[in-house]
């Protein structure tokens, strides 16, 4: 069961509010009105890392109701190992708290695994799903620049966007580098999802990386056949999954196409099966 409420305890339908999930006192927010999209952010970012720009645009014709997931922005971190399958826990039972199923997910980078996981775990609350930025199934199908230990990274990343946000936001600033070695982790031991998972996924999926993202394009490419795409349309028709690879675009660059993303996750999320 989870409780929506502020930090002091009272429940709240409007904007910044915590739902008890799991152990977990989750960050959310709400915004606009209209069918339900859940918004995930990237491994060390937050809501404001992220979306600041992409939020706006969306909630113009939708309730987006970005999260904050363990450890990471207003969400404090609690004795466990940060995980796809925990983290899409929390969600799941966030919505369920909210009564909004089955909703539209929408994650960047880490976020889009999450959604992944979700959909995985409880196919009967997704809609559509929408992974963009390092868009990968498998571990192995990043860049092998990628694939090192970050464990110590904490010092590296001191005063960039992520961790500006992360101070603003954390109700302990302190823990940074306990996140950052978390999120190390799951980097390191995380194998990914077998060709089987992928194709079994039953909701449409709409993959989006940049042409200089940290994901090989030849791996999306064959993530989006095991989704039922890389067909001649004219002739079997459209796949219900899209594949949409940006333009002069890198990995935290995805999130700069603030037009493009709005209207490929609009046309995406409102077109007929």
């Amino acid at each position: 069961m989870a409780t929506s409420k502020t930090r002091d305890g009272a429940r709240t339908d409007g904007m910044g509010s915590y739902a008890s999930v799991n152990g977990l006192e989750l960050y959310y927010e709400l915004h606009g009105e209209g069918r339900p999209m859940v918004l995930l952010h990237g491994a060390l970012g937050t809501i404001e890392s992220c979306f600041a720009a992409l939020l706006p645009a969306l909630a113009t014709t939708r309730q987006v109701i970005p999260v904050e997931l363990q450890g990471h922005g207003h969400t404090a971190d609690i004795d466990r190992p940060l995980s796809y399958e925990h983290m899409a826990d929390d969600v799941y039972s966030l919505i369920g708290e909210l009564g909004v199923g089955p909703v539209d997910l929408v994650g960047y980078s880490m976020g889009g695994g999450v959604a992944l996981q979700f959909a995985m775990r409880h196919p009967d609350a997704v809609r559509r799903l929408v992974f963009a930025g390092g868009t990968t199934y498998r571990r192995d199908g990043l860049y092998p620049e990628m694939l090192g230990d970050t464990s110590s990274a904490a010092d590296e990343l001191d005063g960039s966007v992520w961790h500006r946000s992360y101070v603003k936001a954390a109700p302990d600033p302190t823990a940074w580098p306990a996140l950052v070695r978390k999120v190390s982790d799951l980097d390191r031991t995380f194998e990914g999802w077998s060709p089987e998972e992928i194709q079994a996924l039953r909701p449409p999926v709409l993959l989006v990386i940049g042409d200089s993202d940290i994901v090989r394009p030849e791996h999306t490419m064959e993530m989006f056949r095991l989704l039922g795409g890389g067909v001649i349309g004219d002739i079997v028709g459209l796949p219900a999954s899209q594949l949409a690879v940006l333009p002069g675009t890198s990995h935290v660059g995805v999130l700069d196409r603030i037009e493009w993303l709005r209207s490929m996750i609009a046309e995406f999320l409102d077109s007929r099966p």
